[in-house]
């Protein structure tokens, strides 16, 4: 294959008669090359996006809920014990969860989450989302004498922007699960403290949540010693479908058993829809460029008749002219996504690095672009590119070695 390399580098850098011809062949590379740089970099803004979402979505929620059928779990504390025996399981924590009715300055519907702060603080990273207080404040709401006077809460910001309150402000919880009285069911409600505030990123969740010790959240709703369900952290997060189907065999009827993969898929289904459809939208500037391999291989052919005659007479074979011309192909491609890689690559260590697109954060939660370059979209984008060079060739390069060496000769 060397005189076949040989001749088709030596068409590439074309020069003399052949410069418009030469011009195309380096606007293809270009087209490769912009294709390739706008794929690695939309690709990576999008997996950053992704990996931000699920460290926003797993800084709030365990890797595994474990609920029941039957509405709350009592001996919760056996059900723990079944739970961190089964291999894979560092943790789990019992929480309750309760629609309630918040008033302060405003008012505004929320969701009471009741959590056993200390083991809690190992199963979800609240503490490291908190933004002012302390998760052991919930525990320990004293006055100056060091008696308890409130109970403590701690509130997602958002919703203490919605009712108006900040630390060390008080408000009251209103449960519509209240006691019988003569004149029916009466709502029970009772003043909390705010001890601290917490954001993960996640509006849906900063707007609603509001956190509170555990055996308060029991006697606030008068459920007793139960809890609506225990949330699990597992060691590896990509096995926790595999762990919580083996805690559902394993603790059996009434239990209900759900990892954070299948409680989020809806957003996760969203992300890979549109990952996808990006990359297929983006692959056209390629095929652009396709286009224009195409073209200038057509129109060399046309040039280089004479040329590939003199071949054929010389004894090249009909393979060997048809190899020339997918070589030619083949190197506008690989040169294209060669640049295209190395530009998309330092674009995107330079949007990592210096961060200087903005972004409004009261909309996406976070003040810069995300970014995460991942090998196999780097391989995957890399191979079509070459590919789709390839296939731009299989016309230009029939047509090379279809020339009839007397034909193209009569004349000359």
């Amino acid at each position: 294959m060397g005189f076949e390399f040989f001749i088709s580098i030596r068409y590439l850098l074309a020069k003399r008669r052949q410069n418009f011809v030469s011009l195309i062949s380096f606007i293809s590379i270009a087209g490769v090359a912009v294709g390739v740089t706008a794929l690695i970099v939309v690709l990576a803004v999008m997996n950053g996006f992704q990996n931000d979402l699920r460290n926003r979505i797993l800084g709030v929620t365990a890797h595994v809920n474990i609920t029941s059928y039957a509405g709350s779990i009592s001996g919760y504390k056996e059900v723990m014990r079944k739970v961190d025996t089964q291999q894979g399981v560092v943790e789990s924590t019992p929480y309750i969860y309760a629609p309630v009715m918040m008033s302060a300055n405003r008012s505004s519907g929320a969701i009471l989450y009741g959590i056993d702060p200390l083991s809690a603080s190992r199963v979800i990273r609240l503490q490291q989302n908190l933004i002012e207080g302390q998760l052991a404040s919930l525990a320990q709401s004293l006055n100056k004498s060091g008696r308890r006077l409130y109970p403590g809460i701690i509130l997602g910001d958002q919703l203490a922007n919605s009712l108006g309150v900040r630390v060390g402000s008080f408000l009251t919880v209103i449960s519509p699960t209240g006691t019988l009285s003569p004149i029916g069911q009466a709502p029970k409600s009772q003043l909390f403290e705010v001890v601290g505030l917490v954001r993960s990123g996640m509006y849906d969740y900063d707007s609603t949540l509001a956190y509170v010790d555990l055996p308060v959240a029991q006697q606030f709703l008068g459920i007793g010693n139960r809890a609506t369900g225990l949330e699990v952290r597992v060691h590896d997060i990509y096995k926790a479908g595999e762990i919580a189907n083996a805690l559902k065999r394993k603790l059996g009827y009434p239990f209900y058993v759900t990892d954070w993969i299948r409680m989020n898929s809806n957003f996760f289904s969203a992300l890979k829809l549109e990952k996808a459809v990006m990359f297929v939208i983006l692959t056209l500037i390629i095929l652009v460029a396709a286009f224009n391999i195409v073209s200038s291989l057509t129109m060399l052919v046309m040039q280089k008749g004479r040329d590939i005659a003199i071949l054929k007479a010389m004894g090249a074979t009909t393979a060997s002219i048809r190899r020339i011309f997918v070589l030619e192909g083949f190197l506008i491609g690989a040169s294209g996504t060669i640049l295209g890689l190395l530009g998309g690559t330092v674009l995107c260590d330079l949007l990592k690095k210096y961060k200087f697109i903005h972004l409004p954060q009261d909309v996406y939660h976070i003040s810069t672009l995300p970014v995460k370059m991942e090998a196999s979209d780097l391989a995957t984008i890399a191979i079509s590119a070459i590919c789709i060079s390839l296939l731009a060739t299989l016309y230009p390069s029939r047509k090379a070695a279809g020339v009839d060496p007397a034909e193209a000769l009569k004349y000359e």
